[in-house]
C-alpha cells in the first residue's frame, strides 16, 4: 500500500508541474503577443505623432522636425560649428631673436648635437582638419553662435552647394522664427524654385531680428527675387551676386522699391553686382528709386550697363519732372493733408437758410455783428496804447535793475521754449498723425536728422542716473519721412519737377560699359546735389558720397572721369586732405 500511495503523489506532482509550465507558456505568449502591438503601433506610420514645441535651439529642433518628416538619420544635415581661420601669430623680432642666439652660445661653447627625430614628433598642423571620404560633399549646416557653449545662442547661418527644396524650407520655416538671436542668413548655391522663395518671403518677416540675407551664386528660372522685398519685408540689407538676373529680375526689382503708391522703407543696401542686367534693367531700377528714400547703397557693378542707364541713374539723382499718374497722386496727398481744415471753413448749403437772397448779399443781423465787432476791436487798441505807455514808464523807473531783468527775460524765455519742447513731443506721441507731429518746415524731416539734431543738444552735458531712463509719456518718437511727391515743386516747360534722390550715399557701377557721355551725366547730376545741398543744407540729404566707376569703358585719363573723381574725393567720408606740412615738404623735394 505504501508503494502505491507514493505513486500517486508522484503522479500528482507531475501533474501540476504540467499544469504549471502550461500556464506559465500561455503567459508569455500573452506578453510576447502585447510587446508586438506596442511595437507595431509605434512603428505605424499613420499615427499622429505628439505636436512638437520648438525650444529654440537650432539643432534639436531641426533634428527632430526632420525625424517627424521621415528622413533618415544619415539624411539629415549636419549642424555645426563654422570654422573660422587660426589667429595670426606675430613675427619673432630678429634682434631678440639674434641676442638670445648669442646668449647660448657663451653658455655653451660645444657645438649642438642634431636631435633624435624617433624620440620626437612634429605636432599636427592646425589650419586644416582631416575628414572621412566624401565627407566634405554631405549636407552640411554652418551655425556661428556668441558663446559656443551655448547652442541657444545661434546669429548666424550659413549653407552651401546642395538643394533646398520645399520639404526643407518647411523645416525652416517652423525652426528659424524660434531662434531670437538670429540676424544673418547666407545661402550659396543653393538652387531655389519660385515656390521656395515664396516660402521664403512668408516667414522670413517673422524672424524678429533676421535683417541681413545673401542668397548668392543661385539661379532662379522665374527671377521671382523681387518677392523677398515686399511691402511685409524687415530686411536691411539683400545680396543676389551672381544670380543670373536680367532685365525682367531688374523690373520686377524695380517695382518693389518704389512705385507711384508702395515703397519699401526697410531696405538699406542691395548689391546686385554680377549679373546680367542692360539699360533696360538699369532703367527699371530707376525708376524705382524716384518714390524710394530709404536705400542707402546700391551695387550694379560687372553688368552690362552703358550710357543710357547711367542717363537714367543721373537724372533720378537730379532732379525729374512728374509724370501724370505722379501729378494725379500728388494732388491727393494735398488734398487729403488740407481736408481737417478745409472742413472748418465749410459754408452752409443754400437750400438751409432762412430768405430766398443770393450768397453775396449779407443779412442785417451779419452787419450789426461785423459793426459790434469793428468797435470792440477799436476799444482793445486803445486799451493797449495805454498799456504800452504804462510799460515804458515802468521801465524807465527799473533802469537801474537792468541786469537782472535781463537774466530772468532769459531765464523765463529757456522754460517757455522747454515747455513747447515737451508738449510738442507729448503731441507727437500722442497724436501719431504726420501732420501734427512734423512742424511746417519746407524742408523733409527724417530719422537720421532727427537723431543728428538730439546728438548736437545733448553733446556736452552731464546726464545723472536718474536722467538716463526717460518716461515713456517724455521719450521722443521718430518722425516718418515727408513723400517725396510732397517736396518743393519747380515748373518747366507746364511740367513739375521736385528734387531727386539725395538720401543714396554710395552707388557703384564699377566694371560695365559706361564711356564719357554717361560719365557727364554723372558729373552732372553730383554737382547739382552739391549746390542744392549748399543752397538748403540739410544732415540727412547729403546726396552721393561715393561712386564707383573703375573698368568702364572710358580711360583714366579723360577730362570728365578725372573732374568726377576730383569732386567725389573730397565727398568721401574717408578721404583724408593732405596736411600743410606735407605739402610744404613735397614741393621743398
Amino acid at each position: 500500500m505504501s508503494s502505491t500511495g507514493g505513486e500517486t503523489s508522484k503522479m500528482n506532482s507531475f501533474v501540476k508541474k504540467v499544469k504549471m509550465g502550461k500556464r506559465v507558456e500561455k503567459m508569455m505568449k500573452d506578453k510576447s503577443g502585447t510587446t508586438t502591438g506596442q511595437e507595431i503601433a509605434d512603428d505605424d506610420p499613420n499615427k499622429t505623432p505628439e505636436p512638437y514645441t520648438c525650444t529654440g535651439i537650432f539643432e534639436a529642433d531641426f533634428t527632430e522636425f526632420c525625424r517627424r518628416n521621415h528622413l533618415k538619420d544619415n539624411e539629415i544635415p549636419a549642424v555645426v560649428i563654422r570654422p573660422k581661420p587660426p589667429g595670426i601669430q606675430p613675427p619673432p623680432d630678429a634682434k631678440s631673436k639674434d641676442s638670445k642666439d648669442s646668449k647660448d652660445a657663451s653658455k655653451d661653447p660645444t657645438p649642438d648635437e642634431s636631435p633624435d627625430t624617433g624620440s620626437q614628433e612634429d605636432p599636427p598642423p592646425k589650419t586644416y582638419v582631416t575628414k572621412e571620404k566624401y565627407a566634405y560633399f554631405r549636407p552640411v549646416i554652418q551655425v556661428e553662435m556668441e558663446n559656443d557653449e551655448k547652442p541657444i545662442t545661434v546669429t548666424e547661418i550659413y549653407i552651401r552647394g546642395w538643394k533646398i527644396d520645399l520639404l526643407m524650407v518647411g523645416i525652416f520655416k517652423q525652426c528659424w522664427p524660434t531662434i531670437e538671436k538670429l540676424s544673418v542668413v547666407n545661402l550659396w548655391n543653393v538652387n531655389l524654385s519660385e515656390a521656395v522663395i515664396k516660402e521664403f518671403a512668408s516667414f522670413l518677416p517673422q524672424c524678429p531680428n533676421l535683417k541681413t540675407l545673401a542668397i548668392d551664386g543661385t539661379i532662379c528660372v522665374e527671377e521671382s527675387w523681387a518677392l523677398l522685398i515686399g511691402e511685409e519685408s524687415l530686411l536691411t540689407s539683400l545680396s543676389l551676386r551672381n544670380n543670373g538676373i536680367t532685365d525682367k529680375g531688374a523690373a520686377m526689382i524695380g517695382k518693389a522699391l518704389s512705385t507711384v503708391k508702395t515703397c519699401n522703407k526697410n531696405l538699406i543696401s542691395l548689391n546686385l553686382s554680377g549679373n546680367k542686367i542692360s539699360d533696360i534693367g538699369a532703367t527699371s531700377i530707376a525708376q524705382g528709386l524716384r518714390m524710394n528714400r530709404a536705400l542707402l547703397s546700391l551695387s550694379l557693378a560687372n553688368n552690362n550697363v552703358s550710357n543710357e542707364g547711367a542717363k537714367r541713374l543721373a537724372e533720378v539723382l537730379s532732379r525729374f519732372p512728374l509724370t501724370h499718374e505722379e501729378v494725379v497722386e500728388r494732388r491727393k496727398l494735398l488734398s487729403e493733408k488740407g481736408s481737417p481744415d478745409r472742413g472748418l471753413v465749410k459754408s452752409p448749403p443754400p437750400s438751409r437758410r432762412g430768405d430766398n437772397r443770393p450768397g453775396s448779399v449779407r443779412s442785417s443781423s451779419h452787419m450789426d455783428k461785423t459793426d459790434k465787432k469793428r468797435d470792440k476791436s477799436s476799444k482793445k487798441k486803445d486799451g493797449k496804447k495805454g498799456e504800452k505807455e504804462k510799460e515804458d514808464t515802468r521801465s524807465i523807473r527799473s533802469s537801474a535793475d537792468g541786469k537782472k531783468d535781463k537774466d530772468d527775460a532769459t531765464k523765463g524765455g529757456s522754460k517757455k521754449d522747454d515747455k513747447w519742447k515737451k508738449g510738442f513731443m507729448k503731441a507727437s506721441i500722442a497724436g501719431g498723425s504726420r501732420t501734427s507731429v512734423v512742424p511746417p518746415t519746407s524742408q523733409p524731416i527724417s530719422n537720421a536728422s532727427i537723431v543728428a539734431d538730439t546728438m548736437t543738444k545733448t553733446k556736452g552735458k552731464k546726464t545723472s542716473s536718474k536722467d538716463k531712463r526717460l518716461p515713456e509719456s517724455d521719450s521722443p518718437e521718430m518722425v516718418e519721412a515727408i513723400n517725396p511727391l510732397l517736396e518743393q515743386v519747380e515748373n518747366m516747360d507746364n511740367q513739375l519737377w521736385i528734387p531727386g534722390n539725395r538720401c543714396m550715399i554710395n552707388l557703384n557701377l564699377s566694371r560695365n560699359n559706361i564711356t564719357e557721355i554717361g560719365m557727364k551725366s554723372l558729373l552732372l547730376a553730383v554737382q547739382y546735389q552739391i549746390t542744392l545741398l549748399n543752397l538748403t543744407p540739410s544732415p540727412a540729404l547729403k546726396g552721393i558720397l561715393r561712386m564707383s566707376l573703375n573698368g568702364n569703358a572710358v580711360k583714366k585719363t579723360d577730362e570728365t572721369f578725372m573732374k568726377l573723381q576730383e569732386v567725389l574725393l573730397t565727398r568721401d567720408p574717408y578721404y583724408k586732405p593732405p596736411e600743410k606740412g606735407e605739402d610744404n615738404q613735397s614741393l621743398a623735394g
